[in-house]
């Protein structure tokens, strides 16, 4: 969570799960408190209008439901919270991502926005993201497909997330990992990244260099006027 004034570090990652039968995550990016709130509401749960049940994420009877009971949180503290947000110089801010599993349906993968509503991952979309973009896209819009296996979809977003650092200052470390494999119905991994990881200084060490070598070894440009120093 950064300002200009004010660094502090907070997990957006969120964990849901009952193994054998659900397992979910939960990202959140955009104004903290609004996030927060979020997360709090979709844990302690929600009352239905309608049948006047609680719901929350581990007892949703799917994935999409799951999703829309997200959208129905977003659109909760945005009514209880955007109007003194913007009095006070704030703005209502926020997308999470919700992925997962419940037994007997298929793993899916949706993000929300902060009106509520919510696009779902498909095999011509294979990633969403959220939060800052635009410098670590570009990778993920090259490399990830469908067919792309967990590991490498893992080196691949660490090589976005990398450049995203690099040319963002309001975004760094430590990164929250989770891991959950189709059919798996638990996180098989979480981990946290932080400063000092061996794997990830590698990692960053070995894309700056092999961009540049790549860049050394394509030809020059055959244009008038570029060949001077």
């Amino acid at each position: 969570n950064a300002g200009i004034d004010n660094i502090n570090t907070f997990r957006k990652l969120h964990l849901f799960e009952r193994p054998g039968e659900v397992a979910m995550a939960l990202a959140a990016s955009g104004n903290l408190s609004v996030t927060q709130s979020i997360v709090s509401m979709v844990t302690e749960g929600l009352k239905n209008p309608e049948t006047g049940e609680v719901e929350t994420l581990l007892n949703a009877p799917s994935m999409f439901k799951a999703a829309q009971l997200v959208g129905r949180a977003m659109r909760e503290v945005a009514r209880t919270d955007s109007e003194n947000l913007e009095r006070h110089g704030g703005h209502f801010d926020a997308q999470l991502l919700l992925g997962g599993q419940l037994k007997d349906r298929r793993l899916r993968l949706f993000l929300i926005y902060a009106a509520g509503n919510f696009i779902e991952a498909t095999s011509d979309t294979p990633f969403l993201q959220i939060g800052e973009l635009k410098y670590g896209k570009p990778i993920l819009d090259r490399a990830v497909t469908f067919e792309t296996d967990l590991s490498s979809a893992l080196k691949l977003g660490l090589i976005s997330m990398d450049s995203t650092m690099r040319s963002n200052l309001a975004v760094g470390l430590p990164i929250d990992l989770a891991i959950l494999p189709r059919d798996a119905l638990q996180i098989a991994m979480s981990h946290r990244i932080e400063p000092g990881d061996a794997y990830f200084e590698n990692l960053r060490h070995r894309w700056s260099e092999a961009l540049r070598a790549t860049h050394q070894s394509i030809p020059r440009p055959p244009y008038a006027g570029v060949d001077g120093r």
